[in-house]
C-alpha cells in the first residue's frame, strides 16, 4: 500500500467522523433493545407531582448510576430532561441494568404512561439499551 492511499484513507475517515459529529450521518448497526418495563419507585418522596404536567408519554428520561447510594449500591436515579428527580429504578429490577451501565452501555428510559392521583404520581417506563 502506498503512502498516498494511507493518507487518502485517513482523510476520508476524518470527513466521515466530522459528518457524523454534525448529525449528517447515522451510525450503522445501532440497535435499541428493550430491557424491561416497570414503574419508577419513590415518586411519592420526590417532587415529581410539582412538574407532572411537563411529563408526557414518549419523553426520554435519564438514568444515572448511584453506586455510593447508602440504601442500595445498585441504585439508578431517574431524571427528566430538565434534570428533575423523578425517583429510582425499582430495587428488584435494577441489578442487570446497573451492571450494564457499569460496563459502559448506554441505557435510557421512555415514559409509557403516567397515572396522577391526589398527592401521588405513578410513572410507567420502558428501559432501553442502545447497542452499537
Amino acid at each position: 500500500m502506498e503512502s498516498k492511499d494511507i493518507i487518502s484513507g485517513i482523510v476520508n475517515t476524518n470527513i466521515m467522523l466530522h459528518k457524523y459529529s454534525k448529525g449528517e450521518l447515522t451510525m450503522p448497526y445501532v440497535q435499541e433493545i428493550l430491557l424491561i418495563n416497570c414503574y419508577i419507585a419513590g415518586t411519592y418522596y420526590s417532587n415529581a407531582r410539582e412538574f407532572e404536567q411537563a411529563l408526557n408519554k414518549g419523553d426520554k428520561l435519564k438514568l444515572i448510576r448511584e453506586p455510593n447510594n447508602k440504601y442500595d449500591n445498585l441504585a439508578i436515579l431517574v431524571k427528566d430532561s430538565a434534570d428533575n428527580k423523578l425517583g429510582y429504578m425499582p430495587r428488584v429490577k435494577n441489578e442487570v441494568i446497573a451492571r450494564l451501565m457499569d460496563a459502559g452501555k448506554v441505557i435510557y428510559a421512555i415514559i409509557d404512561e403516567k397515572l396522577v392521583e391526589d398527592y401521588h404520581i405513578e410513572i410507567k417506563i420502558s428501559v432501553f439499551m442502545k447497542d452499537f
